[in-house]
């Protein structure tokens, strides 16, 4: 089985909608990397996240501005 089949339910939504081009896995969710426009990037996930009522939250801290990244995590 792969990482992407034990994946939450929620995560695996979230991904197909927000397309990101490259994410990492983590144990606790996925971090979104290479985006560009960052502020409009978190915006997104956040409306994506609502309007799906997904179980899910967004973490960013100053450090991944740097390769334009956030955390996507499993509430």
């Amino acid at each position: 089985m792969s990482d992407k089949d034990k994946m939450n339910i929620d995560l695996q939504k979230f991904i197909k909608a927000y397309d990101p081009n490259k994410y990492k896995i983590l144990r606790t969710g996925i971090e979104v990397r290479g985006i560009t426009d960052i502020h409009n990037g978190i915006t997104f996930a956040k409306e994506l996240i609502e309007k799906m009522k997904l179980k899910l939250s967004i973490r960013h801290t100053a450090d991944m501005t740097v390769y334009g990244g956030f955390e996507v995590l499993v509430l």
